[in-house]
């Protein structure tokens, strides 16, 4: 098994974890966990690449490159939705709802990036 094979399994028990978390209630672990699958997605692109991913900063970067290589721009939205969640964490200002909702962007982004990898 790869780096990249480990990142792209993390992404998937973190995706699992984040509705879980969401359905007992815990939208705070919900949103850190779906930022979390979106993450290792991305770094299992970059690994299996060999782009830069150590830094959260990094992965911005890997966004860009990705929507050139597949030509779906909306994988920008998919992770800046990622990117919230990770905020909401912190913050706890997201609706059950929006939480919900970005669960959901962020499956669509691995989605996208699966068959990439």
């Amino acid at each position: 098994m790869t780096i990249a094979d480990d990142h792209l399994e993390i992404s998937r028990r973190f995706i699992r974890q984040a509705e879980d978390e969401l359905r007992q209630g815990d939208s705070l672990q919900a949103s850190e966990k779906a930022w979390g699958a979106a993450a290792h997605a991305l770094e299992a692109v970059a690994e299996q690449r060999g782009w830069r991913h150590g830094r959260h900063r990094d992965l911005f970067p890997v966004v860009d490159r990705m929507i050139d290589e597949t030509g779906q721009s909306e994988l920008r939205l998919l992770f800046q939705s990622a990117n919230v969640l990770h905020a909401n964490f912190y913050e706890n200002w997201l609706s059950e709802r929006m939480v919900r909702d970005g669960i959901g962007d962020v499956r669509q982004l691995l989605d996208i990036l699966d068959p990439v990898v």
